[in-house]
């Protein structure tokens, strides 16, 4: 944390700066050279960045820590809480603290189909939330994030099997490295007010040809095991969750198989000037990502 006398005067504030996806931000904007204030619940947890000052709050629902940690920031990226009942709720009161707080804008991470009546329960949170960034009075950018990539590798049971509900449906999912330099950009560039963005991997696959995919490079076996949904909720009841993650993680899948994910936009080349990264350009690149699978093939 930096000192009373070497404090900057940040020009953008990470949402969720100890995370896999606001830490990247955060990181990123370092190497840029960027001013910035990192928001987190626990200091000691915060990435040491040049240019970085650490606001600590109690989430985004502690008002008056929002308020302080927004106080003139020129951006504000807001980054999805945790997958909680309140979620909406929490969101709002980081919403209303930039207002406040006099935040020149704001950045928010939304997903895929986000909408009233989306399958994937979590969509319906980020819909809720953008009625509340473009109400805000501010200028406002959305990035509707797709799946991450990055996390199917989790979705494999050490037996090899990939289990769920997606029938045929095609997911375009997109690695978080990718994500995080998208948001980047939009944090740092202009003219993206008032404009919502898509955030797609570059492809989009049914669970069948990622479970090919993902044995092919592994070497190991990875089966996709097709699952009702009434068998996708037996088959993670013995989990230590909430309903409300259970309902999120089936979800998921029935989102894919309405075919509500499957979308490939072209937003994150535009955005970075690069193509982002394939499911087995970023298996060649993790080779230990399924290393959990003990079948061999």
């Amino acid at each position: 944390m930096l000192s009373a006398t070497d404090q900057l005067s940040p020009t953008i504030a990470v949402g969720g700066a100890t995370g896999e996806v606001g830490g990247r931000v955060a990181r990123l904007l370092a190497e840029r050279g960027v001013a910035q204030r990192l928001i987190v619940r626990d200091a000691s947890r915060a990435p040491s960045l040049p240019r970085a000052e650490v606001a600590v709050v109690g989430g985004y629902e502690d008002a008056a820590g929002m308020r302080a940690a927004l106080q003139g920031v020129d951006a504000f990226l807001l980054v999805p809480g945790h997958e909680t009942a309140d979620r909406v709720t929490a969101h709002r009161a980081a919403v209303q603290a930039a207002a406040e707080g006099g935040a020149g804008r704001i950045v928010q991470l939304s997903f895929a189909g986000a909408a009233p009546d989306a399958t994937f329960t979590y969509a319906r949170d980020h819909w809720a939330t953008e009625q509340d960034v473009r109400a805000s009075g501010l200028p406002w950018t959305i990035a509707r994030m797709n799946f991450y990539l990055d996390v199917l590798p989790h979705f494999v049971l050490p037996s090899g099997d990939l289990a769920g509900p997606a029938g045929d449906g095609r997911v375009a999912a997109i690695a978080r490295d990718d994500v995080a330099a998208a948001l980047a950009e939009l944090l740092v560039g202009g003219g993206h007010a008032g404009k919502a963005y898509e955030l797609t991997g570059a492809e989009a696959l049914t669970f069948s040809e990622i479970a090919v995919t993902m044995a092919r490079q592994s070497g190991r076996t990875v089966t996709y095991l097709r699952e009702t949904v009434d068998e996708a909720y037996a088959s993670r009841a013995h989990y230590e969750a909430t309903d409300v993650e259970r309902e999120g993680w089936v979800t998921t899948y029935t989102a894919v198989a309405a075919g509500e994910l499957a979308h490939v936009s072209s937003d994150v080349l535009q955005l970075t000037g690069r193509e982002p990264q394939t499911l087995t350009q970023w298996l060649a690149a993790h080779p230990l990502a399924l290393a959990h699978v003990d079948t061999l093939g």
